[in-house]
């Protein structure tokens, strides 16, 4: 164990410095002090001896307060989002592991975003998680105002948010250069429209076709986050002159919609036009897809998320409200070299 100079210093002790002596997190000292779930007994022993070796003590006021808290984080997602359901899962392991219960509240046509945190907000969670948030800016503020907020996959300009997401702009280029390696030219990008990260997709699209010498073959379709509307966007791919050789797709979702028309089409993928989608989530996964995609770390993306609620729960200093993912990319069998 390190040695602790805040004690020598004469200030009293407090859950991170028992944290810092004893070399673990200070959401572990924080599951041994309450008793809970989710520390061996090797480590324990270890944080006990460390909160008696610098002399700390429990604040008995906080401790009161602390029966009264819930310990609940809030989730508000997509209800049809295959890519939420991954992160929802990541969600659940490391809470469990920080001590804290997830209460869900789906967002689905007929449920809006706001009816969603309403009822995680009667649950009494303490902190909320937001996936793919997109409510209005001023919305987003009031409920920072009232407790820690989380947004996964968008950007916000709300300075007292905390915001986890892919680097959107690069998976989108990582798509670009694997295509135009494998020949192609005509790349269009069918687009997610004002879903969160449409914006940095769009502009990885473009910058990176630029890059390779191909800004006349730029091409943005309509599209979003459905396999209905990717399935749209699919039949304009079919009608535009030339037709392009491949498509990026929004999401896996979108994706899905593409391959279906082309399929009841005729058109083979990936010999007549390949196709990329964006997530990895289980449906690209899925035998019978097996879509190439950028794919997005949801055990990663779900573990950050939580530990700086968590963060913000415990009064810990947070450097940067922004915490940017990198991508992979992710081969399977939609994508090929240009047809000849």
């Amino acid at each position: 164990m390190a040695q602790h100079p805040g004690a020598r210093e004469g200030k009293r002790p407090t859950l991170a410095d028992v944290a810092a002596y004893a070399g673990v997190s200070t959401a572990l000292v924080s599951i041994v002090m309450r008793d809970a779930k989710g520390a061996s007994a090797q480590t324990r022993e270890r944080v006990l001896q460390a909160a008696k070796d610098i002399g700390y003590r429990p604040d008995t006021r906080a401790r009161m307060l602390r029966r009264s808290r819930s310990r609940l984080l809030g989730v508000q997602f997509g209800l049809h989002n295959p890519f939420h359901s991954d992160l929802v899962e990541g969600i659940y392991a490391a809470a469990e592991k920080a001590g804290y219960d997830v209460a869900l509240s789906a967002v689905a046509p007929s449920r809006s975003e706001q009816r969603a945190v309403e009822m995680l907000l009667a649950d009494r969670c303490e902190a909320v998680i937001l996936l793919g948030p997109q409510a209005p800016a001023a919305q987003l503020a009031e409920l920072v105002g009232r407790l820690p907020v989380v947004a996964v996959a968008r950007r916000l300009r709300e300075p007292s948010a905390d915001v986890v997401r892919t680097a959107d702009a690069e998976g989108v280029r990582l798509a670009v250069d694997h295509l135009v390696e494998l020949g192609h030219q005509d790349i269009v990008h069918i687009d997610g429209g004002k879903a969160p990260g449409a914006s940095d997709r769009r502009r990885g699209y473009r910058t990176a076709m630029r890059r390779h010498g191909l800004a006349e073959h730029i091409n943005v379709l309509p599209g979003g986050l459905t396999e209905e509307e990717g399935a749209a966007a699919a039949r304009d791919v079919l009608t535009t002159r030339p037709r392009p050789t491949a498509v990026i797709a929004f999401n896996d979702h979108c994706a899905t919609g593409v391959l279906d028309v082309f399929l009841r089409s005729r058109v083979r993928v990936p010999a007549d036009i390949s196709v990329v989608g964006f997530d990895d989530s289980r449906l690209a996964r899925l035998s019978h897809v097996s879509l190439t995609t950028v794919g997005q770390d949801a055990a990663r993306i779900a573990e950050l998320a939580v530990a700086r609620a968590v963060a913000r729960l415990d009064g810990e200093h947070v450097p940067d409200r922004e915490i940017v993912v990198p991508p992979r990319f992710v081969i399977r069998r939609t994508t090929a070299a240009r047809p000849g």
